[in-house]
């Protein structure tokens, strides 16, 4: 891809139409577009989050360092926070119009208002924090810190209170390289992608301590995302050596089955609603859960999202090639069914 100019990034917001799936369909329309000026450095945006109710979308452009706030009713960016390094994954806490943005860079979450985008406060951790997952029930982040990246052979998941602003303990990982990790609601357990070890660890969220590892390796190596579906005890992770989508039972530990998918992939999301698991290569992909449509645009391109207008019928199994709207280079997006 060209490197990034000012002033002519164009992030391009993309909703669902009716039949998006059908053959030999584009299953995107170009909805909007928003420039985002200012960048001066070719690389990844990272993750996001949204302020549902006034429309913002925050947005980590972990190689620029900084952290865009995007209006889109009025379609523009309406502000930058700068004092960031590394910014990777975020939580919007409508109720304390608060942004808490981890920074892998400096090791920490970083607090900010909503209002005025300034920063409140900070919650110190580790070298290299970037993935996490949210439980909007406790309001805790359980962020993923330390590793190789910090020079460790090991890695930490810290409990951080978004309510009190600090961390509450650490949960020791045996791998050098944790990925992404998933949320038991029903019960305590949360998922661990461990990266390193070619395995899935099980955590007790409230012993904080490892309780069984599921291996992988078997299958495929190089564990990357991960989305859960709870009510059917499965749980869904993503490979790159070779590309693979594993299917975890979740009672069991053991693998169901799996299918082949790009082997640069980087994030997932499951569909309760319409039992859809998507995954994407870092360039363009589409995510649906049950009140949102992520799309997600990386190498220097911006992932996005917005609530979809309708919900669109889906096929069993399809594999679609979608174009990037930015480098026009021709994608692949594979859509498993269940």
């Amino acid at each position: 891809m060209n490197k990034l100019k000012a002033a002519t990034l164009v992030t391009a917001l993309l909703i669902f139409i009716v039949g998006v799936w059908a053959q030999n369909k584009s299953p995107l329309a170009l909805k909007q577009t928003i420039p985002v000026p200012g960048l001066t450095k070719e690389g990844d945006f990272d993750h996001l989050t949204m302020d549902l109710q006034g429309q913002r979308l925050f947005v980590a452009g972990e190689d620029n360092s900084v952290v865009e706030i995007l209006d889109l009713g009025a379609g523009k960016l309406v502000h930058t926070i700068t004092d960031v390094k590394a910014p990777h994954s975020m939580v919007y806490r409508a109720d304390l119009k608060k942004l808490f943005v981890v920074d892998g860079g400096t090791g920490e979450v970083k607090i900010y208002d909503t209002d005025s985008y300034k920063r409140t406060g900070s919650i110190k951790l580790r070298e290299d924090a970037d993935s996490m997952a949210y439980d909007p029930s406790t309001k805790y982040m359980y962020v993923v810190n330390g590793g190789e990246g910090a020079k460790m052979a090991y890695s930490f998941i810290s409990v951080v209170d978004t309510t009190a602003g600090k961390s509450l303990a650490d949960i020791k990982i045996d791998s050098d390289a944790v990925e992404a990790l998933a949320l038991e609601k029903s019960g305590p357990r949360l998922f661990v992608n461990m990266t390193g070890k070619d395995a899935v660890a099980v955590v007790d969220r409230e012993k904080h301590t490892v309780i069984n590892t599921w291996p992988t390796a078997q299958v495929a190596k190089h564990l990357i995302a991960m989305s859960f579906d709870e009510a059917g005890h499965r749980l869904f992770v993503t490979t790159r050596t070779p590309g693979k989508l594993i299917v975890l039972d979740t009672d069991s530990g053991k693998v169901v089955t799996s299918l082949p998918c790009v082997s640069d992939n980087d994030d997932m999301a499951y569909d309760s609603a319409s039992s859809a698991s998507t995954f994407r290569d870092p360039d363009l992909s589409m995510f649906i859960t049950r009140k949102m449509l992520t799309i997600t645009i990386k190498s220097g391109m911006l992932r996005q999202s917005l609530r979809p207008e309708r919900r669109s019928s889906y096929p069993s199994l399809r594999s679609t090639t979608l174009v990037s709207p930015i480098t026009g280079r021709p994608r692949q997006q594979f859509v498993c069914m269940t």
